[in-house]
């Protein structure tokens, strides 16, 4: 069992345009609460500029394009950052920028929550 099921997460999606103050909000509330802020953008990013890196290429492109990340490449990021920080202790979670379509929430259920639910 992964640390993230033992943990029973608490996990909130932050949705807004850009400028609307989510980033404003997430910090208020890791600070009040102790959540962990995680930017899908800033993953994205980070795997982005990572060189030898198995997708920097395919999402420096779709960044570029304007074209959203395939959903598997964006929950796996998640699903690792969330794990990591379960194993830290952490168990309440703001995932900032995500999801953007239907494809991504499904494949956030099936590859992460139906995951950590076994």
């Amino acid at each position: 069992m992964s640390s993230l099921a033992q943990a029973n997460p608490v996990i909130l999606f932050v949705l807004g345009g850009p400028g609307v103050g989510k980033g404003t909000q997430c910090a208020r509330l890791v600070q009040e609460f102790g959540f962990v802020h995680i930017s899908v953008g800033d993953l994205l990013r980070k795997e982005r500029d990572t060189p030898g890196s198995e997708h920097g290429a395919l999402i420096a492109h779709n960044m570029r394009e304007s074209i959203l990340i395939p959903p598997e490449i964006s929950v796996t990021l998640l699903g690792k950052e969330m794990e990591e920080s379960a194993k830290k202790g952490k168990t309440g979670f703001l995932i900032d920028g995500f999801p953007r379509s239907m494809a991504q929430a499904l494949a956030f259920e099936k590859m992460v929550l139906l995951k950590w639910s076994d």
